[in-house]
C-alpha cells in the first residue's frame, strides 16, 4: 500500500508522514491570534495553549495531537478562527515522534507512556487552567495524531466521548523498519499491528461522538481508514466517517479543507456531554 517509504522523508505534499515544515499555512500576526496562543511546560515538555478571548467560560477544551512531522496549531489562521468562533480552549502538547501509544518511547520519556502522561499529567492543568474536565475535552488529531486520538478515545471511552481524527495514520506498523522511534516502541511489524485500533475495538466500550475522515487520494493511509470503517459497521458501532472528500491528499491543505467539520462534530459532540 504505502510503496516507495523513503518518499515519505522527501518532501513531497503528499508524504505519507507529514512534514513540519513544507506546506504549513503561511500566517500574518493578526491571523495567529499570538496574544490567544502561548506554551506552557510540563514535565519538560512543550505545551501550546489557546484561551479563549471571549468573557464567558470555554464552551469546552480541545486536546490536539500533532502528527509526525511536529506541526502545531498556533501559527495556523484555518484552526486558530474556528477555536476563536467557538470559544474554545486548546492544549496541543509535543509528543515528539512517540506515535501517542500506550508504550514507551525515549524519545519522548523512558518513564512514562505518551498516552498516560496525556491523562496522567496534561488532563490536571487543563483542568487547573479552566476548570475543564472530561467528557468536556475532546480530541482532535491529524495523520500520527489522528491514529493517536482514537487509540486514546477507546482505550478511556466514558472519559473521551468526543474524537475527530483527521487522515489518521491506522496502517502505521507500515513504518516499521525505516529507523523511526516505533522499531524501539515494537518488536517488529506484527508486533505493532496487534496494536493498532482495528484489532483493538470494544464492542462495549466506545466513544459515543466519533468521526474521521481520509482522502481518496491518500495513497498511504486511504486502505487502513476504510478497513476501521468496516470494521466498525461490522461490530454495529455508531460512528461518522468522510472518505469521499478530496482535497489534496496526505497534506496540510487537506487538513485544513475538513477542519470545520472536525470542529463542528467536536462543538456539537461537546454540547450534548
Amino acid at each position: 500500500m504505502l510503496g516507495n517509504l523513503g518518499r515519505m522523508f522527501s518532501g513531497r505534499k503528499n508524504a505519507g508522514v507529514e512534514s513540519g515544515n513544507h506546506s504549513e499555512p503561511a500566517v500574518s500576526a493578526e491571523d495567529a491570534a499570538p496574544n490567544q496562543w502561548s506554551f506552557i511546560e510540563i514535565d519538560g515538555h512543550r505545551v501550546d495553549v489557546f484561551d479563549p478571548a471571549m468573557e464567558e467560560n470555554p464552551a469546552g477544551c480541545v486536546l490536539f495531537l500533532h502528527g509526525h512531522g511536529r506541526v502545531m496549531l498556533d501559527r495556523n489562521p484555518t484552526f486558530s478562527a474556528l477555536f476563536r468562533q467557538h470559544n474554545l480552549a486548546v492544549v496541543c502538547p509535543d509528543g515528539q515522534r512517540s506515535w501517542w501509544m500506550d508504550r514507551i518511547c525515549a524519545e519522548f520519556s523512558d518513564q512514562i507512556s505518551p498516552q498516560e502522561w496525556l491523562v496522567e499529567r496534561l488532563l490536571p492543568s487543563v483542568q487547573e487552567r479552566w476548570g475543564i474536565e472530561p467528557p468536556r475535552v475532546a480530541l482532535l488529531g491529524v495523520s500520527m495524531g489522528g491514529q493517536g486520538v482514537l487509540q486514546l478515545s477507546y482505550r478511556y471511552a466514558a472519559q473521551f466521548p468526543v474524537v475527530a481524527a483527521i487522515s489518521p495514520a491506522v496502517d502505521f506498523y507500515q513504518l516499521c523498519g525505516q529507523g523511526l522511534p516505533l522499531d524501539e516502541m515494537f518488536d517488529d511489524a506484527e508486533d505493532a499491528r496487534q496494536a493498532t485500533v482495528v484489532l483493538n475495538l470494544h464492542p462495549l466500550a466506545w466513544p459515543r461522538k466519533q468521526w474521521y475522515c481520509c482522502d481518496p487520494s491518500d495513497t498511504d493511509w486511504f486502505d487502513g481508514c476504510a478497513r476501521l470503517g468496516m470494521k466498525l459497521s461490522s461490530s454495529g458501532i455508531l460512528h461518522e466517517r468522510d472518505l469521499e472528500t478530496s482535497a489534496g491528499g496526505h497534506s496540510w491543505e487537506y487538513f485544513n479543507h475538513m477542519a470545520p467539520t472536525a470542529i463542528q462534530h467536536i462543538v456539537d459532540g461537546l454540547a450534548s456531554c
